[in-house]
Protein backbone atom coordinates (compact mmCIF):
# COMPACT_ATOMS: atom_id res chain seq x y z
CA UNK A 1 0.00 0.00 0.00
CA UNK A 2 1.53 3.31 -1.44
CA UNK A 3 1.31 6.71 1.21
CA UNK A 4 1.34 10.31 1.11
CA UNK A 5 4.47 11.60 2.03
CA UNK A 6 3.62 14.46 4.87
CA UNK A 7 4.06 17.96 3.59
CA UNK A 8 5.88 20.87 6.10
CA UNK A 9 2.40 22.37 6.82
CA UNK A 10 0.73 25.54 6.13
CA UNK A 11 -1.89 27.30 5.11
CA UNK A 12 -3.11 26.77 1.67
CA UNK A 13 -1.47 28.95 -0.80
CA UNK A 14 -3.87 31.59 -3.17
CA UNK A 15 -2.99 33.60 -6.42
CA UNK A 16 -3.61 36.62 -3.91
CA UNK A 17 -1.54 35.60 -0.99
CA UNK A 18 2.65 35.59 -3.36
CA UNK A 19 3.49 32.22 -2.40
CA UNK A 20 4.91 29.61 -4.89
CA UNK A 21 2.30 26.58 -5.85
CA UNK A 22 3.29 23.18 -6.22
CA UNK A 23 1.03 20.82 -7.84
CA UNK A 24 2.92 17.88 -7.19
CA UNK A 25 2.76 15.09 -4.16
CA UNK A 26 4.74 12.68 -3.40
CA UNK A 27 3.56 9.00 -2.48
CA UNK A 28 5.70 6.42 -0.67
CA UNK A 29 5.57 3.08 -1.93
CA UNK A 30 6.31 -0.04 0.12
CA UNK A 31 8.95 -2.25 -1.16
CA UNK A 32 6.17 -5.63 -1.09
CA UNK A 33 3.85 -3.39 -2.94
CA UNK A 34 7.06 -2.82 -5.60
CA UNK A 35 7.64 -6.46 -5.65
CA UNK A 36 4.17 -7.46 -6.04
CA UNK A 37 3.97 -4.95 -9.12
CA UNK A 38 7.40 -6.56 -11.07
CA UNK A 39 5.84 -9.55 -11.29
CA UNK A 40 2.31 -8.83 -12.53
CA UNK A 41 4.60 -6.43 -15.57
CA UNK A 42 4.48 -9.71 -17.26
CA UNK A 43 0.67 -9.20 -17.87
CA UNK A 44 0.36 -5.87 -18.39
CA UNK A 45 -0.39 -4.89 -22.33
CA UNK A 46 2.30 -3.20 -23.82
CA UNK A 47 0.17 -0.44 -24.05
CA UNK A 48 0.19 0.08 -19.94
CA UNK A 49 2.86 2.09 -17.87
CA UNK A 50 5.50 -0.45 -16.57
CA UNK A 51 5.60 -0.23 -13.04
CA UNK A 52 8.92 0.81 -12.74
CA UNK A 53 7.83 3.75 -14.44
CA UNK A 54 5.38 4.31 -11.88
CA UNK A 55 7.07 3.43 -8.65
CA UNK A 56 10.99 4.38 -8.54
CA UNK A 57 13.35 4.26 -6.32
CA UNK A 58 15.60 7.02 -4.78
CA UNK A 59 18.92 5.27 -3.64
CA UNK A 60 20.26 8.17 -0.59
CA UNK A 61 22.33 10.46 -1.05
CA UNK A 62 22.86 10.19 2.76
CA UNK A 63 25.23 7.15 4.23
CA UNK A 64 25.25 8.20 8.06
CA UNK A 65 27.95 6.57 10.19
CA UNK A 66 25.27 5.30 12.34
CA UNK A 67 22.82 2.20 11.81
CA UNK A 68 18.86 1.96 11.90
CA UNK A 69 17.22 -0.45 13.56
CA UNK A 70 17.61 -3.80 11.56
CA UNK A 71 20.09 -2.32 9.22
CA UNK A 72 17.62 -0.71 7.21
CA UNK A 73 18.99 2.06 4.90
CA UNK A 74 17.18 5.18 3.60
CA UNK A 75 16.41 4.29 0.56
CA UNK A 76 13.10 5.31 -0.88
CA UNK A 77 10.49 3.85 -3.43
CA UNK A 78 7.86 6.47 -4.54
CA UNK A 79 6.09 8.09 -7.27
CA UNK A 80 4.94 11.92 -8.14
CA UNK A 81 1.09 12.55 -8.65
CA UNK A 82 -0.29 13.73 -10.81
CA UNK A 83 2.25 11.24 -12.69
CA UNK A 84 1.31 12.17 -16.45
CA UNK A 85 1.80 15.77 -15.73
CA UNK A 86 5.91 15.45 -14.32
CA UNK A 87 6.95 12.75 -16.50
CA UNK A 88 5.67 14.83 -19.14
CA UNK A 89 7.91 17.76 -18.52
CA UNK A 90 11.33 17.87 -19.46
CA UNK A 91 14.47 16.97 -17.03
CA UNK A 92 17.19 19.32 -16.49
CA UNK A 93 20.85 19.22 -14.66
CA UNK A 94 20.22 23.07 -13.11
CA UNK A 95 18.36 25.83 -13.24
CA UNK A 96 19.04 29.68 -13.40
CA UNK A 97 17.08 31.64 -10.64
CA UNK A 98 17.81 35.46 -9.87
CA UNK A 99 21.23 35.21 -11.69
CA UNK A 100 22.02 32.03 -9.80
CA UNK A 101 22.50 28.88 -10.89
CA UNK A 102 21.46 25.69 -8.84
CA UNK A 103 22.66 22.17 -9.62
CA UNK A 104 20.83 18.71 -8.92
CA UNK A 105 22.65 17.23 -6.36
CA UNK A 106 23.34 21.27 -4.59
CA UNK A 107 21.66 21.93 -1.60
CA UNK A 108 19.69 25.27 -1.03
CA UNK A 109 17.92 27.41 1.18
CA UNK A 110 14.02 27.68 0.93
CA UNK A 111 11.90 30.12 1.79
CA UNK A 112 8.32 29.49 4.24
CA UNK A 113 6.21 31.65 5.86
CA UNK A 114 8.76 33.04 8.22
CA UNK A 115 10.53 34.69 5.73
CA UNK A 116 8.49 36.00 3.30
CA UNK A 117 10.13 39.02 3.77
CA UNK A 118 14.03 38.29 3.53
CA UNK A 119 16.20 39.10 5.76
CA UNK A 120 19.58 39.98 6.05
CA UNK A 121 21.79 36.40 5.95
CA UNK A 122 23.07 35.32 9.27
CA UNK A 123 26.97 35.49 8.90
CA UNK A 124 30.03 33.08 10.83
CA UNK A 125 33.95 32.94 10.07
CA UNK A 126 33.51 31.27 7.08
CA UNK A 127 31.33 33.83 5.53
CA UNK A 128 28.33 31.23 4.92
CA UNK A 129 24.80 31.55 7.03
CA UNK A 130 23.19 29.57 9.29
CA UNK A 131 19.39 30.58 9.09
CA UNK A 132 17.04 28.64 10.68
CA UNK A 133 14.09 30.58 9.95
CA UNK A 134 14.59 29.07 6.48
CA UNK A 135 14.56 25.68 5.39
CA UNK A 136 17.79 23.30 3.81
CA UNK A 137 16.87 20.74 1.27
CA UNK A 138 19.11 18.86 -1.23
CA UNK A 139 17.66 18.75 -4.58
CA UNK A 140 17.35 15.43 -5.94
CA UNK A 141 15.98 16.23 -9.67
CA UNK A 142 14.76 19.12 -11.70
CA UNK A 143 11.46 19.06 -14.27
CA UNK A 144 9.98 22.16 -16.30
CA UNK A 145 7.11 22.84 -18.44
CA UNK A 146 8.79 25.86 -19.12
CA UNK A 147 10.59 28.99 -17.92
CA UNK A 148 7.59 30.11 -15.81
CA UNK A 149 6.75 26.53 -14.20
CA UNK A 150 10.13 24.82 -13.02
CA UNK A 151 9.68 22.30 -10.27
CA UNK A 152 12.58 20.30 -8.10
CA UNK A 153 12.25 16.62 -6.24
CA UNK A 154 14.24 17.44 -2.99
CA UNK A 155 15.06 15.58 0.65
CA UNK A 156 14.46 17.59 3.69
CA UNK A 157 17.31 18.35 5.86
CA UNK A 158 15.83 18.97 9.42
CA UNK A 159 17.14 21.61 11.89
CA UNK A 160 17.92 19.87 15.24
CA UNK A 161 14.30 21.90 16.31
CA UNK A 162 12.21 20.22 13.75
CA UNK A 163 12.64 16.76 15.06
CA UNK A 164 9.02 15.67 15.22
CA UNK A 165 7.38 14.46 18.52
CA UNK A 166 7.86 10.63 19.09
CA UNK A 167 10.76 10.02 17.37
CA UNK A 168 12.76 7.24 18.54
CA UNK A 169 16.70 8.31 19.42
CA UNK A 170 18.31 4.73 20.45
CA UNK A 171 15.87 3.24 23.39
CA UNK A 172 14.15 6.54 24.11
CA UNK A 173 12.00 9.19 22.57
CA UNK A 174 12.90 12.46 21.84
CA UNK A 175 11.62 15.67 20.00
CA UNK A 176 13.33 19.04 19.52
CA UNK A 177 17.16 19.94 19.91
CA UNK A 178 19.40 17.37 22.18
CA UNK A 179 22.09 18.29 24.35
CA UNK A 180 24.58 16.49 21.42
CA UNK A 181 23.52 18.40 18.35
CA UNK A 182 25.87 21.48 17.42
CA UNK A 183 25.05 25.08 16.36
CA UNK A 184 25.28 24.46 12.65
CA UNK A 185 24.53 20.71 13.08
CA UNK A 186 21.51 19.58 10.38
CA UNK A 187 20.10 16.07 10.18
CA UNK A 188 19.59 14.39 6.55
CA UNK A 189 17.01 12.66 5.89
CA UNK A 190 14.90 11.00 3.57
CA UNK A 191 11.75 13.12 3.70
CA UNK A 192 10.86 13.91 -0.05
CA UNK A 193 8.82 16.85 -1.38
CA UNK A 194 8.28 18.74 -4.79
CA UNK A 195 9.05 22.21 -4.53
CA UNK A 196 8.70 25.13 -6.92
CA UNK A 197 12.05 26.59 -7.55
CA UNK A 198 10.58 30.33 -7.10
CA UNK A 199 10.93 29.38 -3.49
CA UNK A 200 14.94 28.92 -3.69
CA UNK A 201 16.91 32.02 -1.96
CA UNK A 202 20.22 30.94 -2.45
CA UNK A 203 22.83 27.48 -2.34
CA UNK A 204 23.31 26.66 0.97
CA UNK A 205 27.05 24.73 1.61
CA UNK A 206 26.66 21.43 3.68
CA UNK A 207 29.14 18.26 4.38
CA UNK A 208 29.08 15.45 6.20
CA UNK A 209 30.95 15.16 9.50
CA UNK A 210 32.72 12.33 10.19
CA UNK A 211 33.32 11.90 14.53
CA UNK A 212 36.57 10.15 13.30
CA UNK A 213 37.82 12.71 11.91
CA UNK A 214 39.11 14.15 15.27
CA UNK A 215 41.20 17.28 13.08
CA UNK A 216 37.89 18.70 11.58
CA UNK A 217 36.72 21.93 12.26
CA UNK A 218 32.70 22.53 11.95
CA UNK A 219 32.47 26.32 10.76
CA UNK A 220 30.06 25.47 8.78
CA UNK A 221 26.38 23.67 8.40
CA UNK A 222 27.20 19.70 8.86
CA UNK A 223 25.22 16.60 9.18
CA UNK A 224 26.50 13.39 11.28
CA UNK A 225 22.76 11.79 12.03
CA UNK A 226 20.11 10.75 9.68
CA UNK A 227 16.40 10.41 10.35
CA UNK A 228 13.60 8.31 8.65
CA UNK A 229 10.76 9.46 8.13
CA UNK A 230 8.70 6.31 7.56
CA UNK A 231 9.75 4.62 10.89
CA UNK A 232 10.33 8.16 12.97
CA UNK A 233 13.80 6.71 14.10
CA UNK A 234 16.92 8.33 14.13
CA UNK A 235 19.92 6.67 13.21
CA UNK A 236 22.44 5.75 16.06
CA UNK A 237 25.10 7.90 16.77
CA UNK A 238 28.88 7.19 18.27
CA UNK A 239 29.01 7.49 21.71
CA UNK A 240 31.57 8.37 24.28
CA UNK A 241 33.26 9.57 27.66
CA UNK A 242 32.29 7.74 31.18
CA UNK A 243 29.01 9.16 30.67
CA UNK A 244 27.88 7.47 27.20
CA UNK A 245 26.81 10.10 25.56
CA UNK A 246 27.50 11.72 22.15
CA UNK A 247 29.74 14.96 21.84
CA UNK A 248 28.23 18.00 20.89
CA UNK A 249 31.30 19.23 18.40
CA UNK A 250 30.56 22.95 19.62
CA UNK A 251 32.02 22.03 23.16
CA UNK A 252 35.48 20.41 24.04
CA UNK A 253 36.68 17.07 24.19
CA UNK A 254 40.00 15.63 26.11
CA UNK A 255 41.18 12.34 24.85
CA UNK A 256 42.71 9.75 27.58
CA UNK A 257 46.74 9.64 26.67
CA UNK A 258 47.15 5.77 27.72
CA UNK A 259 46.87 4.34 24.22
CA UNK A 260 45.46 1.40 25.43
CA UNK A 261 42.31 3.66 26.61
CA UNK A 262 41.98 6.96 24.51
CA UNK A 263 39.05 7.95 25.26
CA UNK A 264 37.36 11.02 24.35
CA UNK A 265 36.07 12.85 27.65
CA UNK A 266 33.78 15.36 27.89
CA UNK A 267 35.04 18.76 29.61
CA UNK A 268 31.88 18.77 31.74
CA UNK A 269 32.15 15.34 32.44
CA UNK A 270 35.62 15.77 34.00
CA UNK A 271 34.74 19.38 35.91
CA UNK A 272 32.35 17.41 37.70
CA UNK A 273 34.26 14.60 38.90
CA UNK A 274 37.00 16.42 40.16
CA UNK A 275 34.07 18.78 41.90
CA UNK A 276 32.35 15.52 43.53
CA UNK A 277 35.20 14.27 44.90
CA UNK A 278 36.24 17.70 46.24
CA UNK A 279 33.07 18.31 48.19
CA UNK A 280 32.68 14.95 49.13
CA UNK A 281 36.52 15.12 50.63
CA UNK A 282 35.96 19.17 52.16
CA UNK A 283 32.08 19.62 52.46
CA UNK A 284 31.26 23.05 53.41
CA UNK A 285 33.70 23.63 56.33
CA UNK A 286 37.05 20.94 56.01
CA UNK A 287 39.97 23.83 55.30
CA UNK A 288 42.33 21.60 51.92
CA UNK A 289 45.35 20.93 53.23
CA UNK A 290 48.16 20.34 49.71
CA UNK A 291 48.88 16.50 49.90
CA UNK A 292 52.35 15.16 47.90
CA UNK A 293 51.50 14.35 43.84
CA UNK A 294 52.94 11.66 41.85
CA UNK A 295 52.86 12.17 38.19
CA UNK A 296 52.65 9.22 35.47
CA UNK A 297 53.79 8.69 32.16
CA UNK A 298 51.29 8.24 29.42
CA UNK A 299 50.87 8.28 25.53
CA UNK A 300 49.40 10.16 23.35
CA UNK A 301 46.41 8.31 21.63
CA UNK A 302 46.29 8.65 18.08
CA UNK A 303 43.39 9.54 15.63
CA UNK A 304 41.81 8.30 12.07
CA UNK A 305 40.53 9.66 9.15
CA UNK A 306 37.31 8.29 7.61
CA UNK A 307 35.79 9.06 4.51
CA UNK A 308 32.80 7.54 2.54
CA UNK A 309 29.96 8.12 0.23
CA UNK A 310 27.85 7.03 -2.41
CA UNK A 311 26.11 7.47 -5.75
CA UNK A 312 23.33 9.53 -6.07
CA UNK A 313 19.53 9.13 -7.79
CA UNK A 314 19.83 6.92 -10.89
CA UNK A 315 19.07 8.50 -14.81
CA UNK A 316 15.17 8.39 -15.30
CA UNK A 317 14.96 5.47 -17.42
CA UNK A 318 17.13 6.55 -20.16
CA UNK A 319 14.66 10.23 -20.80
CA UNK A 320 16.39 12.82 -22.09
CA UNK A 321 17.98 14.99 -19.54
CA UNK A 322 18.52 19.00 -20.70
CA UNK A 323 21.75 20.87 -18.76
CA UNK A 324 19.77 24.01 -17.84
CA UNK A 325 16.08 26.27 -17.50
CA UNK A 326 15.76 29.90 -17.05
CA UNK A 327 13.46 29.74 -14.14
CA UNK A 328 11.25 33.24 -13.82
CA UNK A 329 9.10 34.65 -11.56
CA UNK A 330 5.88 35.58 -11.95
CA UNK A 331 3.77 35.42 -15.55
CA UNK A 332 2.49 31.97 -14.98
CA UNK A 333 -0.01 31.69 -17.87
CA UNK A 334 -2.04 29.11 -15.67
CA UNK A 335 -2.99 31.23 -11.95
CA UNK A 336 -0.82 34.39 -12.40
CA UNK A 337 1.41 33.23 -8.97
CA UNK A 338 4.39 35.66 -8.09
CA UNK A 339 5.07 34.65 -5.15
CA UNK A 340 8.53 32.81 -3.82
CA UNK A 341 8.06 31.27 -0.33
CA UNK A 342 7.56 26.79 -0.75
CA UNK A 343 4.33 25.61 0.44
CA UNK A 344 6.23 22.64 1.38
CA UNK A 345 8.04 21.42 4.03
CA UNK A 346 8.86 18.63 7.19
CA UNK A 347 7.90 18.78 10.64
CA UNK A 348 8.20 19.49 12.43
CA UNK A 349 45.14 12.44 23.64
CA UNK A 350 45.70 14.59 26.53
CA UNK A 351 45.20 17.57 24.18
CA UNK A 352 41.82 19.42 24.29
CA UNK A 353 39.73 19.09 20.90
CA UNK A 354 36.91 21.52 20.13
CA UNK A 355 34.58 19.28 17.83
CA UNK A 356 36.90 16.49 17.94
CA UNK A 357 39.38 18.33 16.72
CA UNK A 358 40.89 21.70 17.83
CA UNK A 359 37.44 23.53 16.61
CA UNK A 360 33.72 22.88 15.80
CA UNK A 361 28.75 20.51 6.26
CA UNK A 362 27.32 18.01 3.12
CA UNK A 363 24.20 16.55 1.97
CA UNK A 364 20.19 17.01 2.04
CA UNK A 365 17.25 16.00 1.32
CA UNK A 366 13.35 14.73 1.51
CA UNK A 367 9.93 16.09 2.58
CA UNK A 368 8.34 16.81 6.09
CA UNK A 369 5.81 15.43 8.44
CA UNK A 370 3.63 17.49 9.71
CA UNK A 371 5.54 20.80 11.38
CA UNK A 372 5.59 20.75 14.65
CA UNK A 373 7.00 24.36 14.99
CA UNK A 374 9.92 25.74 15.15
CA UNK A 375 11.57 26.26 18.18
CA UNK A 376 13.76 28.83 19.64
CA UNK A 377 17.19 27.01 20.53
CA UNK A 378 16.77 27.26 24.53
CA UNK A 379 19.22 27.25 27.39
CA UNK A 380 20.08 23.49 28.27
CA UNK A 381 17.98 21.81 31.38
CA UNK A 382 19.85 22.60 34.39
CA UNK A 383 20.31 19.17 36.81
CA UNK A 384 18.71 19.35 39.99
CA UNK A 385 20.59 21.20 42.74
CA UNK A 386 21.16 18.30 44.77
CA UNK A 387 22.97 16.62 42.18
CA UNK A 388 25.65 19.65 42.13
CA UNK A 389 26.10 20.17 45.67
CA UNK A 390 29.36 22.09 45.03
CA UNK A 391 27.73 24.82 42.95
CA UNK A 392 29.03 28.20 44.95
CA UNK A 393 31.52 26.33 47.19
CA UNK A 394 34.33 25.24 44.64
CA UNK A 395 35.22 26.08 41.28
CA UNK A 396 37.69 24.38 38.47
CA UNK A 397 39.69 24.87 35.54
CA UNK A 398 41.67 22.20 33.48
CA UNK A 399 45.09 23.18 32.79
CA UNK A 400 45.80 21.41 29.58
CA UNK A 401 48.96 23.18 28.48
CA UNK A 402 50.85 21.42 31.39
CA UNK A 403 52.64 18.19 31.32
CA UNK A 404 50.83 16.72 32.55
CA UNK A 405 47.76 18.07 32.06
CA UNK A 406 46.29 19.47 35.64
CA UNK A 407 42.70 20.81 37.24
CA UNK A 408 42.81 24.17 39.03
CA UNK A 409 40.48 24.07 42.10
CA UNK A 410 39.75 27.10 44.03
CA UNK A 411 37.86 27.27 47.40
CA UNK A 412 35.20 29.60 47.21
CA UNK A 413 34.20 29.59 50.78
CA UNK A 414 34.26 32.17 52.94
CA UNK A 415 33.65 31.00 55.75
CA UNK A 416 36.66 28.53 55.89
CA UNK A 417 39.70 29.31 57.23
CA UNK A 418 43.17 28.02 57.03
CA UNK A 419 44.28 25.39 54.42
CA UNK A 420 44.95 26.38 50.56
CA UNK A 421 42.63 28.56 48.67
CA UNK A 422 43.41 27.67 45.10
CA UNK A 423 45.78 24.39 44.09
CA UNK A 424 45.86 21.47 41.55
CA UNK A 425 45.42 18.12 41.23
CA UNK A 426 46.45 15.65 38.39
CA UNK A 427 43.65 15.18 35.82
CA UNK A 428 42.77 11.56 35.83
CA UNK A 429 40.80 9.49 32.86
CA UNK A 430 37.21 8.74 33.81
CA UNK A 431 37.29 5.55 32.26
CA UNK A 432 40.89 4.21 32.65
CA UNK A 433 42.25 6.12 35.50
CA UNK A 434 45.23 7.14 33.65
CA UNK A 435 47.05 10.68 34.26
CA UNK A 436 46.15 12.41 31.29
CA UNK A 437 49.45 14.36 29.44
Amino acid sequence: MSTSSRKRSRTEPSVDDGRAECPFTIMYVSPEDKSKGQKGKKRRKQSEPEEEDIAKVQNSPFTPSGKFKNDETLDLHYRVEPRDKWMGMTRYNSFVLNQAKYFSEGFIYVANDSTIAPKEPLQNGSGLRRQPDEWVARILEIRAADEHHVYARVYWMYWPEEIPVGTKDGNKYVSGRQPYHGHNELIASNHMDVINVVSVTQEAKVKQWFEENDEEVQDALYWRQAFDIRSMQLSSIQRTCKCDQPANPDKTLIACSDPKCSTWLHEECLKHDVLMRTYESLGRDKPYQKPVTENTENSVADSSDKAAGRPLSPPDNGSEVQQSIDAKMGNDSDNGITAEPSSQYPPTAGTAKNSRGEAVSVDKSITAASKTGRKPQGKKKKMDASSKPYEGLFEVALKLAESPSVVEIRDLRENVKGGEKTWTEPLACLVCGAMIS
